[in-house]
C-alpha cells in the first residue's frame, strides 16, 4: 500500500508538470483548449494526489505531520482551493500560479524527506485529523487571497503610473481580483474558525498544561482576528480595497509565521519539527 502511494505521488507530480506547461501556454495565448487540457490534467493529478495521501495515512495508521508531508498536504489543499475558486468565480488565470506552486511544494517535500529521520508525529485521532485538514484548507484559501491582494496592489500601482505591460494585461480587472480575494477569505475564514474551535475542544478534552499559552495557539488567534477584521471592513465598506488588500497580506504573513513557529520554537505542544 505504501509503495502504491509513492507511485501515485509521482503520477500526480508528472500530471502537475504537464498542467503547468499548458497553463503557461494558456496565460500567454488565451487559447481555451490549453486551459481545458490543463484543468483536466490538474484534476487527474489531484485524484492521484488524494489517493496517495489517503493510502499513505492508512499504511502508517495515521497522517504524518513531518515537514515534508505538511508540504504535500499544503499542495493538495492549494489545488483543491483552486478548483473551488475556479468553479465559483470562473477565473482560469489562478491555475497558472497555483498549480506550479503546488508542484514546487511537492518537489521540495521530496528534497526535505532525505533529511528527515524515521520518527515523525502522526495524527491518529479523528478530531485532530479534521482540525488539521480544516486549517490546511483555510491556509490555502488565505494564500489565494494573499496572491489576489498582491496582484491588486501591484496592478493598481501600475495603472496609477500609466505603466502597464503585456503581463498585467493578462490579469483580471481590479474588480475581479478584489472579488477573488474577498471570496477566498469568505470561504477560508469559516473553515479556519471551525478548525480552531475543534482544536480548542480537543485541548480542553486532553488538558495539556498551559495549552492556551502555546505560541501557535496565540498566533492562530491573531490570524483569526485579522481576517475577521478584513471581512467586517470589506462587507461594511468601511475601508477601501487597497486597505483591505494590505490587511490580507498582513494576515498571510502571520499565517507563514505560525507555520515556521510550529517547527522552530521549542515551546508548546504544536511543535512538529523538521
Amino acid at each position: 500500500m505504501a509503495q502504491t502511494a509513492v507511485i501515485l505521488f509521482w503520477f500526480a507530480t508528472v500530471m502537475y508538470v504537464a498542467a503547468t506547461v499548458l497553463y503557461a501556454y494558456f496565460f500567454l495565448s488565451k487559447r481555451a483548449a490549453y486551459s481545458w487540457y490543463a484543468t483536466f490534467l490538474t484534476g487527474a493529478g489531484f485524484l492521484c494526489h488524494t489517493a496517495s495521501v489517503g493510502l499513505r495515512s492508512v499504511a502508517e495508521h495515521g497522517t504524518d505531520l513531518s515537514g515534508p508531508n505538511t508540504l504535500i498536504l499544503s499542495a493538495w489543499a492549494l489545488v483543491l482551493a483552486y478548483f473551488v475558486m475556479e468553479h465559483l468565480i470562473r477565473v482560469k488565470v489562478y491555475g497558472t500560479l497555483l498549480v506550479p506552486l503546488s508542484l514546487v511544494l511537492m518537489v521540495i517535500s521530496q528534497l526535505m524527506s532525505v533529511r528527515v529521520g524515521a520518527a515523525s508525529p502522526l495524527v491518529e485521532n479523528w478530531k485532530i485529523g479534521i482540525h488539521v485538514a480544516l486549517i490546511v484548507f483555510a491556509n490555502a484559501g488565505f494564500f489565494i487571497a494573499g496572491v489576489g491582494a498582491l496582484a491588486y496592489l501591484i496592478q493598481e500601482s501600475q495603472l496609477k503610473r500609466h505603466r502597464t505591460n503585456v503581463l498585467f494585461k493578462r490579469l483580471p480587472s481590479l474588480a475581479n481580483i478584489d472579488l477573488i480575494e474577498r471570496r477566498a477569505v469568505a470561504f477560508a475564514f469559516p473553515a479556519y474558525t471551525a478548525g480552531l474551535l475543534l482544536g480548542v475542544f480537543r485541548a480542553i478534552e486532553t488538558d495539556p498544561p498551559g495549552w492556551w499559552a502555546d505560541p501557535r495557539v496565540m498566533l492562530a488567534g491573531v490570524v483569526w482576528a485579522v481576517f475577521g477584521t478584513y471581512l467586517v471592513l470589506h462587507y461594511t465598506q468601511r475601508a477601501s480595497a487597497r486597505t483591505t488588500a494590505w490587511i490580507t497580506l498582513a494576515g498571510v504573513f502571520i499565517v507563514a509565521v505560525v507555520a515556521v513557529t510550529a517547527r522552530t520554537v521549542p515551546a508548546g505542544f504544536h511543535v512538529f519539527g523538521l
